[in-house]
């Protein structure tokens, strides 16, 4: 994925994070063990793919790139301020429109990803859109080449333009990393087959895959979800099933993961950005080396979390070693039932208004709306995200809902995404979007806030022990896991350097970090090696991931804050929230007192896991 150097591609690029008969859907889902779930409705954007408003707003995306190229080019250093001002919101409008169009191509496309229909339709949005906003990219280069003097006079005389300023900061800063308008325009043109068109081809070949487990069929995400299973053989059963499956279907993934590396390895030296990583870094306005501290903090961490807790676990499980398909298995004696819908929905709002009715409030209609899709269907999407379309309309959530306690803390994630991009939207299109490592803060949070009331309301020790246990395997996973990710692209882009990779290559790297990060206490059986091939992040948004240890560790130091002076802390985090990428995280952790920038600033964080996991030694 490219650095940030064209919001508009940026647009195109991020939307396709995510019945067959069409439309817009909006239909309750059919009965389930979990009650009705509800489905999308997608009209607050576009009634149906053929609405005459989806055609209107694909010409005026051409019309309005077209005109504003004849008007601007040329011409931004010689602008005044408010003449500026407004030059950046036409372009902003322009930005919610494709925006709203990409959204609801990509919604679409990720409710069913096998469907053809849906595949062409978004393809040939993101084609269209690509080519009519060829001319705009002028705007971001024309304007990073503007004399210092001359954009500060700019900003001095113009209070609206004023209001642009931290968005013209990011388009700035990288500046040193353009190519010339004639390249920049060209990889303009061509990433719809580029990195777009191998996405696609990872996406279209996960939603297509069945395993075949103990006579059953099913898709990825539900046999992923066996290996939380209490039956160990069915755990055992269901990662052969995938480790087979994997297997056949390696050479795709081994030539997309060389493909997209090499192109991203290109495009960065083309850019003299220097390290692999350092273009998420810019897109993160995180400094490098408060990511360095963070990845070294949590990797000398390994034995006091990851390697400490799973030995216990061998032991709760009976086991003198785990095995990969051990590793989120339930606790003996775990409840093991599945969770009514209204009861998931109840626990995460409660536990939101707990914190402040506001945040109930404001994650309430996602229910109510047809803002979440739940159901687990055919040729569906795996995993969940929250998507933010655009600041005139609201959010969707994706789930595939299965009735377990995580599912539960994956529903309370995603909408706490879906409140903060609510609040965020009073910022605009520009300034609305949060960088990745601030982007988890409320996810988190409302995970958080969810754990503690179920905990606080627990009084069967087992029960709380089980409790207790599986919210350290999440933050190990929101932690460790990741950032044992992060170190695994870190190895494959430095490895990729030297020539192309094979299949052992690969897998060799996913091994060297899976047995520093997870320990002695696993023996890792033969087919564990090809997992990587699964997670959607390192094809979609290389480096994206220690952001969930960025965003876990500053909302462990937030909480503790939190919980030592509640008084006054809700508005202060929303404020927070409001901010969307108005602000860096410096500034917005100012008000509490916290600075990522200090060593020990993950510290606090880590060590609320490893108190978790002393309450849990002291329970034996």
């Amino acid at each position: 994925m490219r650095p940030d150097l064209s919001p508009l591609a940026a647009i195109l690029a991020r939307t396709p994070l995510l019945d067959a008969a069409g439309g817009a859907g909006g239909a309750a889902g059919d009965a389930s063990p979990f009650g009705e779930l509800p489905e999308w409705d997608l009209s607050d954007l576009y009634a149906a793919p053929d609405a005459p408003e989806f055609a209107a707003d694909l010409d005026r995306v051409r019309d309005e790139a077209q005109a504003f190229a004849a008007e601007y080019q040329g011409r931004l250093a010689d602008l005044s301020g408010d003449e500026m001002a407004t030059a950046l919101k036409r372009y902003e409008a322009m930005s919610s429109t494709i925006g709203r169009l990409m959204s609801f191509a990509g919604l679409r496309y990720y409710q069913n990803t096998a469907d053809p229909a849906r595949a062409k339709f978004m393809g040939d949005a993101q084609g269209r859109i690509t080519d009519d906003t060829a001319c705009l990219v002028f705007f971001t280069l024309e304007m990073n080449r503007i004399s210092e003097e001359t954009l500060q006079a700019q900003l001095a005389a113009s209070p609206a333009l004023a209001y642009y300023k931290p968005w013209i900061d990011r388009q700035r800063a990288l500046a040193p990393h353009q190519l010339s308008d004639e390249l920049e325009s060209f990889l303009h043109d061509q990433s719809v087959v580029g990195s777009a068109a191998w996405n696609r081809l990872f996406d279209e070949t996960q939603s297509r895959l069945t395993f075949e487990v103990d006579g059953e069929t099913l898709p990825l995400e539900a046999t992923l979800t066996l290996l939380s299973d209490n039956d160990r053989d069915k755990r055992a059963a269901a990662a052969a099933a995938l480790s087979e499956v994997f297997a056949e279907t390696l050479p795709i993934y081994v030539r997309i993961m060389n493909t997209l590396v090499k192109e991203h390895e290109i495009e960065t030296r083309w850019r003299k950005m220097g390290a692999a990583d350092a273009g998420r870094h810019l897109a993160n306005q995180v400094e490098p080396e408060v990511v360095d501290a963070l990845r070294e903090a949590v990797m000398a961490a390994y034995p006091r979390l990851s390697h400490r807790y799973y030995k216990m676990k061998a032991k709760w499980l009976g086991l003198e070693k785990l095995e990969y398909w051990d590793r989120n298995a339930p606790l003996p004696g775990a409840p093991d039932r599945q969770i009514p819908w209204t009861e998931a929905k109840e626990t995460v709002l409660s536990a939101y208004a707990g914190f402040d009715p506001k945040m109930a409030d404001i994650a309430a209609p996602f229910f109510d709306k047809g803002w979440i899709d739940a159901p687990v269907k055919p040729g569906k999407a795996p995993g969940a995200f929250a998507h933010p379309t655009v600041v005139d309309a609201h959010p969707y959530v994706m789930l595939n809902y299965l009735g377990k306690t995580r599912d539960v803390m994956t529903l309370a994630h995603e909408l706490g995404h879906g409140v903060h991009q609510v609040l965020a939207a009073g910022q605009g299109e520009l300034l609305s979007s949060t960088p990745l490592t601030l982007a988890e803060t409320a996810s988190v949070f409302g995970e958080m806030l969810t754990f503690r009331k179920l905990l606080a309301a627990e009084t069967d020790p087992a029960r709380r022990k089980a409790l207790l246990a599986g919210k350290v395997e999440d933050m190990i996973n929101t932690v460790v896991r990741q950032i044992a990710f992060y170190e695994f692209e870190r190895r494959v882009h430095a490895a990729r350097l030297e020539g192309e990779l094979t299949a052992e290559d690969i897998n060799g790297i996913w091994m060297g970090v899976q047995t520093e990060s997870l320990g002695d206490a696993f023996t890792f059986a033969d087919g564990y090696e090809t997992f990587w091939c699964y997670v959607g992040h390192f094809i979609h948004s290389p480096f994206y991931v220690y952001a969930y240890a960025f965003g876990d560790g500053l909302v462990n130091a937030l909480y503790a804050v939190y919980e030592a002076e509640p008084e006054g802390f809700p508005a202060k985090y929303f404020d927070l929230l409001a901010a969307g990428g108005s602000k860096k995280h410096g500034e917005l952790l100012a008000p509490f007192g916290l600075d990522a920038k200090d060593p020990a600033f993950w510290d606090k964080g880590l060590s609320l896991i490893e108190s978790f996991i002393d309450e849990l030694e002291a329970m034996e």
